[in-house]
């Protein structure tokens, strides 16, 4: 492994004091891509965290980020449901549906693939990849290709979608989405995480979550309003594990 990966970086203290671990995974002669590794003891599942926005966290050697995206506020929760959780940080900004969206060319998804086959190779887990808001993007882009890399995956979680997503019917892995009731942002409607799971083929596993409560603040698309779930984490986090973990 040590030929086709660089390996730990550090032992490092995450932001909330969560201990964590630095992976760059290589991507040809180009930058790498960060990734901050949470990991627990006996865990049964892992999952990848896109977060939204242009995707940029800014990982720094250490694992600090001045980035409070929904992902990293929740990044400890994941333990106490011996799930293995990763941040997947980009070397560039994957835009926006305002800026325009990167996230389905060809080099991003390559790097999603890398990550998902770097950590499948690492832990041996089933491996699950979660979306938030832009982040709904990739995971939905990189299922879809149903390719080597994306059928290493045992599942999708998508949380506060993006009205451009969709699932297409040959990808037969099981899709949660969760979504909070009152989400205001207008790239986010409630009826993009319905629609998806309503669309579903009849014999594949989907589900679709509801949140309510926490407060709102600032922009209602930023990772501070009820489209980030402020002050629901725990509940978000929740529903994706118990999802994750009734899988087979």
């Amino acid at each position: 492994m040590e030929a086709r990966f660089l390996l730990a970086l550090c032992l490092c203290q995450v932001t909330l004091g969560v201990q964590g671990q630095v992976f760059d995974v290589p991507h040809l002669q180009d930058a790498p891509t960060r990734t901050l590794f949470v990991g627990v003891q006996n865990p049964k599942a892992l999952v990848l965290l896109f977060p939204g926005g242009g995707g940029l966290l800014h990982l720094k050697d250490d694992g600090s980020t001045r980035n409070q995206h929904t992902f990293i506020r929740s990044l400890d929760q994941w333990a106490q449901y011996q799930i293995d959780a990763t941040l997947v940080d980009t070397p560039y900004d994957l835009g926006d549906l305002r800026r325009g969206d990167r996230r389905n060319e060809e080099d991003h998804l390559k790097r999603v693939g890398e990550v998902v086959d770097f950590y499948k190779t690492k832990t041996g887990l089933p491996i699950w990849i979660f979306g938030h808001s832009m982040g709904t993007s990739t995971a939905t882009y990189f299922v879809n290709q149903l390719n080597e890399d994306s059928k290493k995956l045992s599942g999708i979680v998508i949380a506060g979608t993006v009205r451009t997503a969709s699932i297409n019917d040959e990808v037969s892995l099981p899709v949660e989405a969760i979504h909070h009731l009152q989400d205001q942002c207008g790239g986010t409607p409630l009826s993009a995480s319905k629609d998806i799971v309503a669309g579903r083929p009849k014999n594949y596993i989907s589900q679709l979550e509801i949140v309510e409560g926490g407060i709102t603040e600032g922009n209602v698309c930023d990772s501070f309003g009820y489209h980030g779930f402020n002050q629901t984490e725990p509940e978000l986090v929740k529903r994706a594990a118990q999802f994750i973990l009734t899988q087979k």
